[in-house]
């Protein structure tokens, strides 16, 4: 059974989506928590989708029902280092992404995720669903 787990914006996707093997995973968890980072991602999309109003009230509906961890100036300095030490190995993840890496390791929680490119962050614990 998952502990606590951080929710990546396209795990959080298919949540949303229904997909059964992603909800099956999620109801299984200790605690669920989402990223500020992938709130804002699942606004985002909401907005431009065509059913904007019926989507945005799911994302709300979403945000009442987990966690969201949000960024503080200790975050930054996690993503600090992270973004220098990817760079410096030439590897770098696209900026959202760094940022609910800093969030997951500064509060070691495992993020689940589609994105392979987490698997470049040492020391973070990742999940494939």
């Amino acid at each position: 059974m998952p502990g606590r787990v951080l929710l990546d914006t396209n795990i959080a996707i298919g949540f949303l989506a229904g997909d059964e093997s992603v909800v099956k995973r999620v109801a299984e968890a200790a605690e669920v928590l989402a990223p500020v980072v992938a709130v804002g991602e699942l606004y985002f999309g909401a907005h431009r989708s065509a059913r904007a109003e019926q989507n945005l009230d799911r994302v709300r509906e979403f945000v009442s029902a987990v966690s969201v961890v949000g960024v503080d100036s200790d975050t930054a300095a996690v993503y600090g280092r992270l973004k220098d030490v990817l760079r410096s190995k030439g590897r770098p993840i696209p900026d959202n992404d760094l940022w609910i890496a800093a969030i997951g390791m500064q509060h070691d929680l495992t993020i689940v995720t589609r994105d392979a490119h987490f698997e470049s962050v040492d020391g973070l614990t990742i999940e494939r669903w």
